[in-house]
């Protein structure tokens, strides 16, 4: 059975279904293109991840949430259990109409949740440094800026920034 929680018409599982990968790609690859510039080659970064997520799925250790709103998918979250008992957090995004809803703020706390109910040690992810609104998010859990480095990437200079939480 599928868990599920409902936030003013957002869904919110954590069992993937045929089409949610692609949705999740489209997802990003449209809306960082559309928000932050980002080329074609972004899409293809997210979609190798998400494939070699699938097809190394491992459900005691990794998890991913689906949010839908009348059957599209808005949004999305996954850890990934590491071999050296760490957890990486991914393909964290919510479509701009389900911001400010709680949406985000609900998936991350599942997320880490279930990196602790794992018994993962901690949990680390890499982000770029104008994701604000995510970055006040992740501040707020608790997680730290551990590394920063700049380069071009996705068709534009980015500064990527990994951030640390201790379970």
């Amino acid at each position: 059975m599928t868990a599920t929680v409902s936030i003013d018409g957002v869904r919110i599982r954590h069992e993937f279904f045929p089409g949610d990968i692609g949705a999740i790609v489209r997802l990003h690859a449209v809306l960082y293109h559309e928000e932050h510039g980002f080329d074609r080659t972004f899409e293809a970064y997210v979609a190798e991840g998400l494939a070699r997520f699938v097809l190394a799925f491992d459900p005691t250790h990794s998890r991913l949430w689906v949010a839908e709103r009348g059957g599209e998918v808005v949004g999305s979250i996954a850890i990934v259990g590491e071999p050296d008992g760490a957890a990486q957090l991914r393909w964290f995004l919510v479509h701009p109409y389900c911001r400010s809803m709680g949406v985000g703020r609900r998936l991350l706390a599942d997320a880490i949740g279930f990196a602790r109910d794992t018994g993962a040690r901690s949990v680390f992810l890499w982000t770029v440094s104008d994701l604000d609104t995510a970055i006040r998010l992740y501040r707020a859990a608790g997680f730290r800026v551990t590394e920063e480095k700049s380069h071009v990437q996705w068709g534009k200079p980015i500064t990527e920034q990994r951030f640390d939480l201790d379970l």
